[in-house]
């Protein structure tokens, strides 16, 4: 229910009547203002909208807002993990625009949509008490977007702020900022055309203390110490908006409600737990000879057995299982403190086994397998015409900047990668989470081509990085195809397991090349994709309210000399893009056609292009008025559009007519209405209709004599105005006959 706040109600006395007005002395509105350093300003606005939510914040930078609600259900659900849903809407009114969709309306979220509700999920998860396991919802919709500032670090700053305002338990706020990079020097907030001649795209979010949350960003191959100075400038913008809403939390925060805590297991429960399983467990986490799969049935047969001896406890399994669980978590991570090393025997620093494998498939473009360790991806590239790019919807190029993209990567991740059984769907938010990542790991190398380049990843196998394996996978394949990169890229994942004192992390051990059990019991998912030069794209995933900024360069440091690792192996296989062409790889040529030829060209209504697409695969699209790009899928194609063209080119031209002149025609058909006559060879027949054939009434052209084959001459009017046939007569050619007297006396 709504707070009841008081009322005024005054009348103005006007000419003519009475003017009413309603003034509100209402107190819960807050506005406060986030200057950054470069001067732009954010606004933070509250209590105006949606009151019934537990929380809401209007975030404006510039002319472009965002309006974010939270709501949680008061009933405990029956997962102990938190069950949070991020909506984020892009709506086409915000933008002066309606959809282009047949319903005109928004329907399902685009991929632009998909990506930043993550960006917002991945920012604020971190701080939520781990026991908090209510349902909870954001939902941020645009109110106004200018087409200059970019929505997604609003959202995500509407998003803490109403998440800080709200009783809604949550250990933030955090703040996010946008940074760019132009001629060397970092930009803070930049909007979207210095995004267009920006070397990086970075987000930033953090917390209090310098404690970095969360990034996500893509560039240019920028060097190394250029992004860790625009991760630290990130980090100390963030601050400011960190400051400004604990000031608004202050005056017009809820006071966050008391939940009810899962039950703790009896001490002696867990000592029993700990007393059955901790040798095994850390007899079956020190093997090296187990891989996934082994590994991951020890593990459940020692829980099962565990969970067997306890079940005169009359504790509920599932609070067991939690408590199994969490002691699995801890002694993994102790492994790792104890010994330096990890549960498949590397080091901290070493890479798993790599192996690469390019030229697969003869019939495909450009094919490649990576594997590392137990993570296999396959990929693929096709080529096809530039009309095959793939254009985005108006909203998402005005918010993004980008029309249509010539080169994309399609990943995706089968149910039998991780030996489950699951149907065959469109892609979830996590394959195009991790399709967009490894798509901005190899964008920025990828010279512009005459055609369309799709990269599809398949992951085959999964224990673990599987989007970076992608990265690397799709440069082998791409060279294999014979593009020209700007460099060879690779990706790797870097974990991290931590040891915390006091709310502060006190000891941490850095896993690079992360495997899956690493990541699920770790507490960082820091990819990092690039060449040896610098960085294409990175992604950090952190599990613990806020990582120093001490721990994430030494991260960069890791993951980068990693990925110089990688590549060297990786230039074993191909280190250069492919010389001999491919047969069935395509060819792309211009043509050139005068004025007066584009309609044999083009034929009528178009016929003869959609015919050679249909017949040989081949598509001609006009450039300019005397230019056409010809697009064919092989050379085989090319030479049969060439003799195609050649010949409807070299064809005669039917004559132009004159209005008013005489021609000879040639009867083709007979019929009840008149006569088909051709005037030329290269010219459609015409209808010479039997009103126009004589002076007298015709029935029938068969009355005049006239048969198939038989010729006349006709006088030519041009052409009728909406039908476009020949006007033909052969009655004006005609003399009338003479008119007979008539009596008009009667007899």
């Amino acid at each position: 229910m709504l707070n009841r706040k008081p009322f005024m109600l005054s009348k103005i006395k006007l000419r003519g009547g009475c003017y009413c007005r309603l003034f509100s002395s209402q107190t819960g509105v807050g506005d406060i203002e986030v200057p950054f350093s470069n001067g732009t300003l954010l606004r933070l606005s509250t209590g105006r909208y949606a009151r019934f939510a537990d929380g809401a914040c209007v975030a404006t930078l510039g002319n472009t807002s965002v309006l974010s609600t939270v709501v949680s259900k008061a009933k405990q659900s029956s997962g102990s993990f938190l069950p949070l849903v991020v909506d984020y809407r892009q709506k086409a009114a915000a933008a002066g625009r309606i959809p282009t969709n047949f319903l005109r309306r928004e329907l399902g979220p685009s991929e632009r949509e998909i990506l930043t509700s993550r960006l917002v999920d991945r920012s604020v998860r971190p701080l939520f008490p781990q026991d908090y396991s209510y349902d909870t919802q954001l939902a941020c919709n645009t109110l106004a977007v200018d087409g200059i500032n970019t929505p997604e670090t609003v959202a995500i700053n509407a998003a803490s702020a109403a998440l800080a305002l709200s009783d809604v338990p949550w250990n933030g706020p955090i703040g996010a900022v946008r940074l760019g990079q132009i001629d060397n020097e970092i930009i803070v907030n930049p909007t979207g055309r210095d995004l267009d001649n920006s070397s990086l795209n970075l987000v930033v979010a953090a917390t209090t203390n310098n404690l970095v949350v969360m990034l996500e960003g893509f560039a240019n191959d920028i060097l190394q110490q250029d992004l860790l100075k625009a991760i630290k400038l990130g980090t100390k913008e963030a601050q400011h908006v960190v400051r400004a809403i604990e000031k608004l939390q202050k005056t017009h925060g809820k006071k966050k409600r008391e939940y009810e805590k899962s039950p703790e297991l009896d001490p002696n429960i867990v000592d029993s737990i700990k007393t059955l399983s901790t040798m095994k467990l850390r007899e079956i986490l020190s093997d090296s000879s187990h891989d996934k799969v082994s590994r991951d049935m020890a593990i459940s047969e020692l829980r099962q057995t565990v969970l067997n001896q306890l079940r005169d406890t009359q504790v509920d399994v599932g609070i067991l299982q939690d408590g199994f669980n969490a002691h699995l978590r801890q002694t993994f991570r102790d492994v790792i403190f104890e010994t330096d090393t990890r549960c498949d025997g590397r080091g901290l620093d070493d890479l798993r086994k790599i192996n690469c494998e390019v030229s697969l498939y003869e019939p495909l473009h450009g094919s490649a397998v990576f594997q590392r360790g137990q993570t296999q991806v396959l990929c693929t590239v096709a080529f096809d015409s530039p009309d095959s790019a793939l254009r985005l919807d108006p909203l998402s190029a005005l918010t993004g900047g980008e029309r249509e993209k010539s080169f994309f990567l399609h990943y995706e991740f089968p149910s039998y990668a991780t030996g489950e059984v699951g149907g065959r769907s469109g892609p979830a938010r996590r394959e195009a989470g991790h399709g967009a990542l490894a798509e901005r790991g190899l964008a920025p190398l990828v010279p512009r081509q005459p055609y369309t380049v799709r990269l599809t990843a398949e992951v085959l196998e999964s224990n673990g990085s599987s989007s970076m394996a992608s990265v690397c996978g799709g440069s082998l394949a791409l060279l294999d195809a014979g593009v020209p990169l700007r460099a060879m890229a690779a990706g790797v994942a870097v974990g991290l397991v931590s040891r915390y004192h006091d709310g502060h992390m006190h000891d941490y051990r850095i896993l690079t090349d992360l495997l899956g059990i690493e990541d699920y019991m770790g507490d960082m998912d820091f990819k990092v994709a690039g060449t040896k030069k610098g960085v294409t794209a990175l992604q950090a995933d952190v599990k613990v309210p806020g990582l120093p900024l001490k721990v994430l360069m030494e991260s960069v440091q890791k993951a980068c000399d990693a990925k110089s690792r990688i590549l060297d192996i990786m230039n074993k296989c191909i280190d250069k893009p492919r010389q001999d062409k491919k047969e069935n790889m395509p060819v792309t040529e211009e043509l050139q056609v005068e004025m007066h030829q584009r309609s044999k060209l083009l034929g009528p209504g178009g016929i003869n292009l959609k015919r050679l697409y249909i017949e040989t695969g081949v598509q001609v699209s006009a450039v300019d008025e005397a230019r056409f790009s010809v697009f064919a899928p092989s050379r085989a194609a090319l030479e049969e559009a060439r003799s195609r063209i050649a010949a409807w080119l070299s064809a005669g031209r039917a004559p132009d007519l004159e209005f008013g002149a005489v021609y000879r025609a040639r009867v083709l058909e007979l019929r009840d209405c008149g006569v088909m006559v051709a005037l030329h060879p290269d010219m459609a027949p015409a209808l010479l209709h039997n009103s126009q054939l004589d002076h007298r009434k015709i029935q029938h052209p068969s009355a005049l004599g006239l048969e198939v084959g038989s010729e006349l001459q006709v006088k030519y009017f041009g052409r009728d105005p909406v039908s476009g046939q020949m006007r033909l007569s052969r009655k004006a050619l005609i003399s009338p006959p003479p008119a007979l007297p008539r009596n008009l006396h009667r007899s």
